[in-house]
């Protein structure tokens, strides 16, 4: 009997060294990462190369903005407007929503995401970090994404 706790003649390797040893081949490289041949040719075949997909050619469109007349040169910023659907400037739909508010000392308009605007009021502090949002108001539908957005969206993601 040896020594080993495993009686015997059992002669099999310990369970941990026998799985990490079918792993490599001969030359000490992992099966997986050994090179695969061509049993016709007799050499090495690569994998196929990725080819990125071809870039849209179309130019994006400028429209002008319906509030302020001037074209929108960065549409990736622009927001749908509410009674028309067009693209409309950041900054026009800011002065639009400024007209119709009514703003207190330290209160300012702010987008907090998602097609939303808040009325922010921030806190005495030099801090920036502590404000308060005391109304939120609803510009864009997330249900309904206007047709030039996907266009945009399209021009820019084409994988």
């Amino acid at each position: 009997m040896s020594g080993n706790g495993r009686g015997g003649n059992n002669r099999k390797k310990p369970f941990r060294n026998r799985d990490r040893d079918n792993d490599w081949s001969k030359d000490g490289k992992k099966k997986a990462d050994a090179p695969r041949y061509d049993a016709n040719r007799g050499v090495i075949y690569e994998r196929l190369k990725w080819t990125p997909p071809k870039m849209s050619t179309e130019p994006i469109l400028t429209p002008d903005c319906p509030y302020c007349g001037k074209p929108i040169k960065d549409m990736s910023t622009a927001l749908t407007d509410k009674t028309s659907g067009v693209p409309i400037h950041f900054d026009c739909v800011i002065a639009k929503i400024g007209e119709h508010e009514s703003l207190e000392k330290g209160e300012t308009i702010a987008y907090i995401g998602g097609g939303r605007f808040g009325v922010v009021c921030f806190n005495h502090s030099p801090n920036s970090q502590n404000f308060t949002i005391k109304k939120i108001l609803e510009w864009e539908d997330k249900e309904n994404r206007a047709e030039w957005r996907k266009t945009i969206a399209d021009h820019y993601s084409i994988t």
